[in-house]
């Protein structure tokens, strides 16, 4: 029998350079650190917001990631506004992060849902967006999801 209630409660990303994912997440996303600590090679920082644990790392990949295995596809941050998502495109552009597409695209063709998609120092896809203020875009992608296919 299904849980009555669910949600999300955190997402846990293998990573090739502690160091470098912590800053990268710290930086883009303003996450404070809860936690970090293990032995080499087998280390872990806990980052949050206001207490609450979002995001874990886990030292433990020899490599980035591949597009061609099971498992994640991206993983998505929803912001209130599209002015957040321009304001942390600009902040990215800062830092020379690797976009899929230029600019906010929306979700879909005549979607007013959107943002940007980027991609982690270790190739993790992510995505940044807010469910208004894209209807004026144009998709990357006219006939499927944007956020499918970067």
């Amino acid at each position: 029998m299904a849980p009555s209630t669910i949600r999300t409660g955190h997402v846990g990303l293998n990573v090739t350079d502690i160091q470098r994912s912590r800053d990268f997440y710290v930086r883009v996303f303003g996450f404070e650190v809860l936690g970090e600590g293990g032995e080499r090679e087998r280390e872990y920082v806990f980052l949050g917001r206001e207490g609450r644990l979002v995001l874990t790392l886990w030292q433990q990949s020899g490599e980035g990631f591949r597009r061609d295995t099971a498992g994640l596809h991206h993983l998505s941050f929803e912001v209130a506004t599209v002015e957040e998502v321009r304001r942390a495109e600009a902040d990215l552009l800062e830092i020379a992060v690797d976009f899929a597409y230029e600019g906010v695209v929306p979700h879909g063709e005549g979607s007013s849902s959107g943002g940007i998609f980027f991609h982690d120092p270790d190739g993790i896809r992510l995505e940044i967006y807010a469910p208004a203020g894209a209807e004026d875009a144009t998709a990357p992608v006219s006939a499927a999801p944007t956020c499918g296919f970067f």
